[in-house]
């Protein structure tokens, strides 16, 4: 089990340390502009975080789309100062490809290539077509590194590394592992019980550092996981609030002062305030309320505070809303 002692930087996670907002909730801001990276982390999120991390299990973060569930995993990644890995699950993965992923075809056109010419039995050897996938990378970086380079087809890219940030540890994101077949996340459990994994191909065993390791895995809730796997997971859910102050709270953190905020410059109106993040975020509730099936969320409100950002005359966005309002939110067929 970990000990949440030896991470220093965890211990940062707790109720005393958080910013507190002006209506007094406990919120913690990770912005980083070159990374596209805007989260906001409440109390709870942090709680779960934590709590997964020292127990040593996976933190199932739950919620429809849109909410956040994988950016707060970037977020989680960032504030740490740790290496971030991801693989997002598809409805043909198999337990083997969050693993490695061996490249057959690329060896027989290799052998067919060799068979015209002189042939090198060595530059056919299964390692040489092998490439770590996302456990190995969160696992045990320095041997997946070294595979990487091995492999000639290299069909997996390398995560990003900055400042070998893998050595202070990994956040691993399994991402939307609803969509699997049932068999796979009833398979991940040995991986993720016991830290380890053999890869047949080279016979080699991959094995993590739990202390090392904070492994966050998504669903949207499209199909339902295996009552084992659910067992052994820690569980929080993401809930998008119906309240335009949470909506322009995360908008005022992605765009700042390019989203008008000030009088209306109708000479009839000068008492009146003009707020962009509010009317977005009114237009979204009313919508969330009138659709019975695809509900707008964070991620629509987003979308439309994005597209108005780019209008350099900021009064402009005023009029621009109620035009392009329903190409973010209207998901569903007017009837």
């Amino acid at each position: 089990m970990n000990n949440p002692k030896n991470n220093l930087k965890f211990e940062h996670f707790t109720a005393e340390k958080f910013t507190t907002t002006a209506d007094e909730k406990k919120q913690y801001y990770i912005e980083n502009s070159e990374k596209d990276l805007y989260h906001i982390l409440d109390e709870a999120d942090c709680y779960a975080l934590w709590a997964a991390y020292a127990a040593g299990r996976p933190l199932l973060v739950r919620g429809k789309t849109g909410t956040g569930k994988s950016q707060m995993a970037k977020a989680i990644a960032h504030q740490l100062g740790w290496a971030f890995v991801s693989e997002v699950i598809r409805g043909n993965t198999e337990l083997s490809d969050l693993h490695w992923h061996f490249d057959a075809i690329g060896r027989l056109g290799e052998a067919q290539a060799m068979s015209k010419v002189e042939c090198n039995l060595k530059e056919l050897k299964a390692g040489k077509f092998l490439s770590p996938s996302a456990f190995w990378w969160a696992y045990d970086w320095e041997s997946a590194e070294r595979q990487h380079k091995q492999c000639r087809t290299r069909l997996k890219a390398k995560p990003e590394n900055n400042n070998n940030a893998y050595e202070n540890g990994v956040v691993l994101l399994i991402d939307e592992i609803d969509k699997a077949e049932p068999d796979l996340p009833n398979g991940l459990l040995e991986t993720l019980g016991d830290y380890k994994f053999t890869v047949p191909y080279i016979n080699q065993t991959i094995t993590a550092k739990p202390e090392k390791l904070l492994v966050i895995i998504t669903t949207n809730e499209e199909r339902e996981l295996p009552p084992a796997f659910l067992r052994r997971c820690f569980v929080h859910t993401l809930k998008m609030k119906e309240d335009e102050l949470w909506l322009k709270q995360r908008g005022e953190l992605h765009f700042g002062d390019k989203i008008y905020v000030g009088k209306d410059k109708d000479k009839d109106k000068e008492d009146k305030v003009i707020d962009i993040y509010l009317e977005a975020a009114k237009l979204l509730l009313i919508d969330r309320k009138n659709c019975t099936r695809y509900k707008p969320g964070l991620a629509e409100y987003i979308d439309l505070l994005s597209a108005l950002s780019k209008l350099e005359d900021l009064e402009e966005q005023k009029q621009r809303l109620t035009k392009i309002k329903d190409y973010a939110l209207k998901k569903e067929l007017d009837t």
